[in-house]
């Protein structure tokens, strides 16, 4: 609990610094993009007087500032206009705009909204106005906090997919140690049932009995094996799936309620796919078992066994309650149930055991409310 504690805190202390400091660092960029305009708009009221001065007495002081400060100017665009906005000047304006009028009383339209045109009186009583835009590292300042906020933003979700990952990691690591315990649990008790079938044996027990507990046994060397393979990599075999398949099926159909109806329409041969069949036998008595516990364990259960040119789909269908449509991807996340004491584990093991191990797919083909629910397993065909 206390390593849990730590884990959350630090993940949200790395969360919260980042953002105080993307705060911290797009407060100081807007305060320096402010001086930036300010010292800009300086710099355009200093061009100004000296344009402005050009007609007074020290008019030669005033022009020679005005060309200084001309020559120096290789960023800021500046348009002088009358006060009928005709073009009387222009620095830093490429030709073709100031040729082209609609180009040019746009760009005029740009810079008002960018800045506030500069007035200049001339003593013949002529009034001009200085129209200038950004230069261009304002123009590539304003795009900074973007950036950095798409910086920050990848580096939350790194954070939250480390997260994620290393939590799916520390619950599957849990999982497999889990089944592995319980297989080498059930190992100890399954070899004295094994001892004590032979004493019943000498005792001349009916023979019928035996050959119950004998299967029951079986039954149980073949949970054990499959508990101890989960963590590992399973070992594929080309086996008959239409075989396979139907075993898994019939081993529940004899073990369920009479209530529960289970009709199956299988293709007649051999259909080879590449499966581990304890673990594929396994993923159907979980779809089987979820399909009656959604029928309340009263209903009809349909397998349908079908292929097409890369692969064999296996349709189980149940007349249960159904699964709403957007809990179709929930039901297969691990610790997902609307059972009261289910632990959610049953189609999660499926979905792993079917993509992770045979590179298959399974999914909720349809399913509708108080009508049924269709699982559809697919497997790539051996010679595929």
């Amino acid at each position: 609990m206390r390593i849990n504690i730590d884990q959350r805190f630090s993940r949200w202390f790395i969360i919260f610094a980042a953002f105080a400091i993307t705060g911290l660092v797009l407060w100081n960029v807007s305060l320096f993009f402010g001086q930036l305009k300010q010292a800009e708009r300086d710099k355009m009221q200093i061009w100004a007087r000296a344009l402005q001065g050009i007609n007074a007495a020290d008019s030669n002081e005033y022009f020679n500032l005005y060309t200084l400060i001309n020559r120096k100017n290789t960023t800021i665009p500046i348009i002088i206009t009358d006060e009928n906005e005709v073009l009387d000047n222009s620095v830093n304006i490429p030709e073709d705009i100031l040729a082209n009028k609609e180009e040019y009383k746009q760009l005029l339209k740009d810079m008002e909204e960018e800045n506030e045109p500069i007035r200049i009186d001339i003593e013949n009583g002529d009034l001009l106005y200085a129209y200038y835009g950004h230069s261009p590292i304002i123009n590539q300042l304003k795009y900074f906090p973007i950036a950095l906020i798409i910086v920050v933003v990848l580096f939350i979700l790194l954070i939250y997919f480390f997260y994620a990952t290393s939590k799916a990691s520390e619950q599957n690591f849990l999982w497999a140690g889990m089944a592995k315990e319980t297989a080498h649990q059930i190992g100890t008790p399954l070899s004295s049932l094994v001892g004590w079938t032979e004493i019943l044996k000498a005792e001349n027990v009916n023979p019928e009995y035996l050959t119950e507990i004998n299967k029951d046994i079986e039954r149980l060397n073949t949970i054990t094996e499959r508990f101890s393979k989960i963590g590992s990599v399973p070992i594929l075999v080309e086996k008959d799936i239409i075989s396979e398949t139907e075993e898994a099926f019939d081993y529940l159909a004899k073990r369920s309620s009479k209530l529960v109806v289970f009709e199956k329409d299988l293709p007649q041969g051999v259909l080879l796919v590449k499966l581990n069949p304890e673990l594929f036998a396994w993923t159907v008595e979980n779809i089987v078992k979820n399909a009656i516990d959604a029928m309340r364990g009263k209903g009809k259960l349909t397998l349908v066994l079908t292929r097409d040119v890369r692969y064999a789909k296996i349709r189980i269908t149940d007349t249960g309650k159904g699964i709403p449509k957007n809990k179709f991807n929930s039901i297969f996340k691990p610790g997902y149930t609307t059972k009261k004491r289910g632990w959610g584990l049953g189609l999660s093991l499926a979905k792993r055991i079917i993509e992770e191990y045979h590179d298959g797919q399974v999914k909720v083909l349809h399913s509708e409310k108080d009508k049924g629910t269709t699982f559809q397993i697919a497997l790539k065909l051996a010679d595929e």
